[in-house]
């Protein structure tokens, strides 16, 4: 049998969100298990910042799942979840969505969580999504840094300011656990847990290591 394959799509077009996504998942590509492959939507904005990016990537994104024929499973690495439910619609194989994974895993590490947001105006729509999932009773708060996703991505000061805002969860918001709310934070996951000394959940590798189980499971 070939070995399955699980594709993590990043829906903006800057490669180097795509480069830490590769680095941040290397721990979870086994080398008898699913291979990981990481791409980057090319018809996609540069950061995904707002609503209209997040509309702008639905359908494109559904457009190359469908046109993937060899991969078991797919992880949309964009803390909107962009695209999800449409994408779902468009394939029986099983579609994962970045944020919807690292707050279901945040908390199966603690009773509440907090959140880090690349901007102000980001967090509007992501407690709209908690809203919809029911999740508002374990949410302890979310901050934003105001940095752009390519600032993120590979700013000299960002886990500085990452460090800052997950002090400000933690001891003034009461998280338990800490969920980076943006792709181009993945990198820097091990460090901020290292400062803060409470689980930190990047959840690209959440998502993906759900997806790595589903996968696998299925083979048996």
């Amino acid at each position: 049998m070939s070995r399955p394959r699980i594709l993590v799509i990043n829906p903006n077009s800057n490669t180097t969100v795509t480069k830490g996504l590769e680095d941040a998942l290397k721990p979870l590509n086994f080398a008898d298990g699913p291979e990981i492959a990481c791409t980057t939507l090319a018809e996609g904005p540069y950061g995904i910042e707002s609503q209209a990016d997040v509309d702008s990537v639905a359908m494109p994104l559904r457009r190359l799942i469908e046109s993937d024929n060899s991969a078991s499973a797919f992880v949309i690495a964009c803390y909107s979840d962009p695209g999800l439910h449409v994408c779902r619609e468009g394939t029986d194989r099983p579609v994962f969505g970045i944020a919807e994974c690292g707050v279901l895993t945040a908390m199966t590490r603690a009773e509440t969580f907090g959140v880090i947001a690349i901007a102000q105006r980001s967090i509007r729509r992501h407690i709209r999504y908690l809203r919809q999932m029911g999740l508002m009773d374990r949410l302890a708060g979310e901050r934003p840094l105001n940095m752009s996703v390519a600032e993120t991505a590979s700013g000299e000061g960002t886990l500085a300011k990452m460090i800052e805002v997950g002090r400000a969860l933690k001891e003034e918001d009461g998280a338990g656990a800490i969920v980076m709310g943006c792709a181009g934070m993945a990198r820097l996951r091990r460090g901020l847990e290292d400062a803060l000394q409470i689980p930190v959940i990047d959840p690209t590798q959440a998502a993906t290591a759900m997806a790595l189980g589903t996968v696998q499971l299925s083979r048996n």
